[in-house]
């Protein structure tokens, strides 16, 4: 199996032609060529140095030490090793970890992510929500997230999984379980089977600025089907808190960002989170600039006049990032005892 994401972006000659069809482009296909070749010829080198506000130290702490030895023995994929996360100490030190359900081939090609891409991934195992939840007790944890790689193989595209595992997972006394799931290929059937199984934070990556998805995201995802599943989510299950999340530094703009925080917010979205885009390798679309960390605070508050209920706005920060979970720990409690808000 190929291990390089294979994007369904049309494949391109020397010349520029799409190799698939004879040499022949349609208007949106030529936008999304010109748009690539521009992000590759102006973007930094894969090997330029990274300003000191991203660098990390080694992970460590008996709690991390612990989370990891019982994640390694209990054979979980986990978005926090997978994808090299830069906060994984503190999660696993704080109680929290990242676990990936249906194995760890995605069936799309994003050309910002590093998972492993096929078209036929092997099936789902049945067992799987159950074992998870049998990890989760020997953990100890206080605040699990659960997500999947793209099953568009699947006919539901894994709802049913998903549902069943949030149900196994409620049934551990002082757990809090956010979702972040697949956009489902905006099957509002699929949504639904997530949202009856009342996860506490149900998220959904926009990941880019309009301009921008065509050519950073798969071509089976899209912006206005990840606002329709939050929106669809936060309309028939108000309950469940929704997030999303924006990666900066693909050569967005201020306004653009701004006007993705509105479409978020007109969705529903209650919590944003903000990072930076780190190319996973020469294969994907380079950084185009290295944002500040007093542009992230920037765009918190922008976040927060757009009317969120809590923005995690930074250089580190990942959707899956505690402190936005520390706030919504609160947040949940504060519904749970009728102040819905």
């Amino acid at each position: 199996m190929d291990k390089r994401p294979q994007s369904s972006l049309p494949v391109m000659g020397a010349d520029g032609a799409d190799v698939g069809d004879g040499g022949a482009l349609d208007e949106p296909a030529r936008a999304r060529r010109d748009l690539a070749a521009a992000m590759r010829d102006h973007g930094l080198p894969i090997a330029a140095k990274k300003p000191p506000w991203l660098r990390v130290g080694v992970p460590s702490g008996e709690r991390y030490q612990h989370v990891r030895e019982t994640l390694k023995g209990l054979r979980l994929h986990t978005v926090c090793q997978e994808a090299h996360c830069p906060n994984v100490a503190d999660c696993w030190g704080g109680g929290t970890a990242t676990v990936m359900l249906m194995g760890d081939v995605c069936t799309r090609g994003c050309r910002f992510c590093n998972v492993k891409t096929g078209a036929h991934p092997p099936p789902p195992d049945p067992e799987e929500p159950r074992h998870l939840a049998d990890a989760i007790r020997e953990l100890h944890l206080d605040y699990i997230v659960v997500t999947s790689v793209d099953r568009d193989d699947l006919p539901d595209g894994g709802a049913a999984h998903f549902a069943e595992a949030i149900i196994r997972l409620k049934e551990i006394s002082g757990l809090l379980v956010e979702v972040l799931t697949p956009d489902f290929r905006g099957d509002p059937e699929a949504v639904r089977t997530v949202g009856r199984a009342a996860p506490d934070v149900f998220a959904n990556n926009i990941e880019t600025v309009r301009r921008l998805s065509p050519v950073v995201r798969d071509q089976k995802a899209g912006y206005d089907q990840t606002l329709r599943v939050l929106e669809r989510m936060k309309g028939e299950f108000p309950g469940v808190v929704t997030k999303s999340s924006i990666m900066v530094g693909l050569g967005e703009s201020e306004v653009e960002v701004d006007d993705t925080m509105r479409d978020l917010r007109a969705a529903g979205v209650d919590i944003l989170t903000l990072g930076q885009y780190l190319r996973p390798s020469a294969w994907h679309l380079p950084v185009m600039q290295w944002v500040t960390p007093e542009q992230f605070q920037a765009y918190k508050a922008m976040g927060e006049r757009r009317g969120f209920r809590y923005v995690a706005s930074g250089p580190l920060v990942r959707s899956s990032y505690r402190a936005a979970e520390l706030f919504l720990r609160g947040e949940i409690a504060s519904r749970r005892g009728g102040g819905q808000g």
